[in-house]
């Protein structure tokens, strides 16, 4: 499971909780924070919850960095990472903070639950569908931008791609790891969703595949289109079936829901999640705003099986295209408490 499960000795409660961390990969350190925050609080969105109790922050600083980088970075990062917190109705109230070689950002998500307040991942039945609610190909996103000062590397791509195209598809991957999945969880329970998981490190299969063998019945799933960051696969297949973005084992940082849903909801989800208006954390606003909301996907198929899933050989490729860049979060956010607003296009 995403998060672990402890059952306590009063009331019928449980306690939910779920760590994680890892290192810095976009330039922006208060957009990083932003990132880390919601990557741990994502394993409590794939259970359905949408309420956190208490964070605690992880951080490890470089001894490589001086003390006016020191002064500069980690109080941005800090602060990312605490806005994406509130924004998400909770807060941190403590956590680590060590010295290392390099620097790493996470922490700690904790809530006390009623038995309803969750869904186990364990439900999926043949003939759900399978929904996605982040495009892929964060990971290219991210190699591209850093490969515009490397020529050699550049070079291989710069025949798909321009350099302009290259900045928004980092300005969009950086919105979509900074979104929050809290919309999505919470309309997990509203159209009866069966299991879900987040989609991280392993990429989109090995996050399938995991969810699968947690099924209480016999089930695979099946996944014929893949949601991905506009000319985010031109560049995977120009570098050669660059980190197997097309195979779905590309890593994605912060990524989306990956649900299992009975068929008649799933159009009413995507709908919904698309109605719904969220800021850049993902929480849902009170009014409501048609198009302001997050995109969502029906991606696949769950039938009867062993346990297992695949992507089929010629999966059709749903090309996302940028919603507009990630201007200046951090101003945005110092001068407004509300969530720092995206310019559409």
């Amino acid at each position: 499971m995403d998060s672990c499960v402890i059952p306590l000795r009063h009331g019928g409660l449980s306690l939910v909780q779920t760590t994680d961390f890892f290192y810095p990969l976009v330039e922006d350190p208060y957009m990083m924070g932003r990132i880390a925050c919601a990557n741990v609080l994502s394993d409590l969105y794939a259970m359905g919850i949408t309420e956190c109790d208490n964070m605690l922050m992880l951080l490890s600083v470089s001894q490589k960095m001086n003390e006016k980088e020191r002064e500069q970075v980690m109080p941005l990062m800090m602060k990312g990472f605490r806005d994406a917190a509130e924004e998400g109705g909770t807060s941190v109230t403590g956590g680590q903070t060590v010295i290392n070689p390099w620097i790493i950002v996470g922490g700690v998500a904790s809530v006390v639950c009623q038995p309803n307040d969750f869904i186990m991942p364990e439900n999926a039945v043949p003939g759900d569908v399978l929904v996605l609610t982040k495009p892929l190909g964060t990971q290219v996103a991210v190699n591209a931008h850093q490969w515009l000062d490397i020529p050699e590397k550049w070079n291989k791509i710069k025949l798909v791609i321009s350099k302009e195209e290259v900045e928004q598809a980092y300005q969009e991957a950086m919105l979509n790891m900074a979104t929050l999945n809290r919309t999505a969880a919470a309309l997990m329970h509203k159209f009866n969703a069966h299991a879900a998981t987040d989609i991280t490190g392993f990429g989109i299969i090995g996050h399938a595949r995991n969810l699968a063998q947690q099924q209480r019945n016999d089930v695979a799933f099946v996944i014929h289109n893949l949601p991905i960051i506009s000319k985010m696969a031109a560049i995977s297949k120009a570098g050669g079936n660059l980190f197997g973005l097309l195979q779905g084992t590309s890593s994605e940082t912060s990524g989306g829901l990956l649900i299992c849903l009975p068929r008649e909801q799933a159009a009413r989800f995507c709908a919904e999640m698309k109605s719904s208006r969220v800021g850049l954390s993902g929480a849902v606003g009170q009014d409501g705003g048609v198009g302001d909301g997050q995109q969502a996907w029906i991606i696949g198929i769950v039938e009867k099986g062993s346990r297992c899933a695949r992507i089929i050989d010629k999966p059709r490729i749903i090309e996302v295209p940028y919603r507009g860049s990630v201007v200046n979060a951090q101003e945005a956010s110092n001068n407004n408490a509300s969530p720092p607003q995206v310019q559409q296009t």
